[in-house]
């Protein structure tokens, strides 16, 4: 007799969440998503990406795997450098303060290059990421920071793209569809409550994302002030699902304490809006960052941004009045990428420095202009400026001395781009183990429960190395799927 098709249910509709659906059809489910937003704002968080994805590869050849029209010119015109397994695996040790779940990180990078080839087939473009992630050197363009790869359309075109892959392998998609909670308990999950409905299943995968857009929870978990903070994604991800497996006896694991926040534009609104995107304001390596009280609070140059971006919007939350201002001068801005272009931008600009200084409402004029005067006396011209490595152009006897990239704010005009703190990610959520399946409390999995995504814990704890959420995302999505429907 034929096999009967498992019924797989996926609560979420991003990255994660439509991999697992993809993989779970592919290998001869039904599947059924169910996706709290509606049609317009459908993809969760990953549709708020610039779709950036981290992977271990070996140099042009890999990326011309994953860039099959990868064009002469850009082969010869491009250093892609590489990133192999042990660098990948210890970029995710390390930024976690060596807490992350070995054994998850471990798959996550071994399983980094075969998912992403996976996803090419089922219709993801990737393309090398030169907006973003190179800078022209001696008439190359030279990437850095291990981060090489984006998909054609970023998040958006990436969500667009597995949307289509999904239904046309007959995944049907219902919108508008809040998880309640799940029927079942520690020992075997059998289906889930949607809008008040019993919906019965052979699996669930959980793709849900976590609780940054619930007001209480960040409080509640990150701490006093987390209220403040904007939304940088999705507001329908308020950890209702995470709950929902943490009430039947699911296993919480990972740092429910910290998250993924930016540096976010001031003037932007309190949730994120698809139709405005690329208001993280990520290059401040380029430049210098003042508090109002016209002071630098840390290293801008401590590494490449890939590496530290992901904790600026905690540490500009903890400035007086939660903002402050990345400073550039024309040197700098020419060099920035699209995020610094976009419409309404809390942006303020002026021929010099005191001119600047007297549009930057409450900061302390006198002391932001002794600020910058005494670091660019503190720099050591003799190291020449290369923004595509870290090039040791430092400061010299500053309070916080600037390690890298370390250029004068001297050539007019002058711009500054107010900022404060847009949350992204929460790193607390659910534990799973290689096979993706929800572990309980008591050790063990869950039967019928598998999880992927932002609400699986135990990868990221006090920062996140750029593009590793997409990625790990999609290797647990295609697993879980793929065991889902097993």
């Amino acid at each position: 007799m034929p096999a009967i098709a498992k019924n797989v249910i996926v609560v979420g509709a991003g990255n994660a969440a439509l991999c697992a659906a993809i993989s779970a059809a592919e290998h001869g489910a039904r599947v059924t998503v169910l996706e709290r937003a509606p049609h317009l704002a459908r993809g969760g968080n990953s549709a708020f990406t610039g779709g950036c994805f981290r992977t271990v590869y070996d140099g042009e050849a890999d990326i011309a795997r994953l860039v099959p029209d990868l064009t002469e010119e850009e082969r010869t015109g491009s250093d892609f450098g590489s990133y192999d397994a042990e660098t990948f695996f210890l970029d995710l040790c390390r930024l976690s303060g060596y807490r992350a779940d070995p054994a998850l990180i471990e798959l996550l990078v071994a399983e980094s290059l075969p998912t992403m080839l996976w996803m090419q087939q089922h219709g993801v473009r990737f393309l090398p990421a030169y907006g973003r992630q190179s800078f022209k050197v001696d008439g190359r363009n030279v990437f850095w920071g291990g981060l090489t790869i984006e998909t054609a359309g970023g998040g958006m075109g990436l969500v667009d793209a597995l949307f289509r892959r999904a239904e046309a392998l007959g995944v049907t998609v219902r919108y508008d569809a809040k998880v309640e909670r799940l029927l079942g308990d520690r020992h075997l999950v059998r289906g889930v409550v949607v809008n008040g409905e019993e919906l019965g299943a052979d699996a669930v995968i959980l793709a849900a994302g976590g609780y940054h857009a619930n007001t209480e929870a960040r409080v509640k978990y990150l701490g006093a002030g987390w209220d403040l903070a904007k939304v940088r994604g999705s507001r329908y991800n308020t950890g209702n699902v995470i709950e929902a497996a943490l009430d039947i006896g699911a296993r919480a694991h990972g740092n429910w304490s910290g998250c993924h926040s930016v540096f976010f534009d001031a003037g932007a609104a309190d949730f994120g809006d698809l139709a405005v995107l690329n208001q993280q304001k990520n290059y401040f390596t380029l430049g210098v960052v003042v508090n109002t009280a016209g002071e630098r609070f840390f290293d801008e140059g401590s590494d490449f941004r890939n590496y530290t971006y992901s904790k600026m919007g905690a540490a500009i939350l903890k400035q007086p009045g939660g903002t402050g201002w990345q400073i550039f001068d024309s040197r700098s801005i020419a060099i920035l990428p699209d995020e610094y272009r976009t419409p309404r931008a809390a942006r303020f600009e002026a021929p010099t420095l005191e001119a600047l200084a007297d549009k930057l409402e409450g900061i302390d004029r006198n002391a932001f202009l002794r600020t910058v005067a005494g670091f660019n006396a503190a720099i050591d011209d003799s190291v020449p400026f290369n923004p595509a490595v870290k090039d040791g152009r430092r400061t010299h006897g500053l309070a916080i001395d600037k390690s890298n990239w370390a250029r004068a704010i001297a050539e007019p005009p002058f711009v500054a781009y107010q900022v404060t703190c847009g949350i992204t990610l929460t790193y607390g959520g659910l534990a799973i183990d290689e096979q993706a399946r929800v572990q309980s409390e008591e050790g063990g999995p869950i039967n019928g429960l598998y999880a992927a995504g932002e609400l699986v814990g135990g990868l990221y704890y006090d920062r996140y190395p750029g593009g590793a959420g997409l990625t790990s995302g999609s290797v647990f999505g295609r697993i879980a799927g793929q065991q889902a429907a097993a």
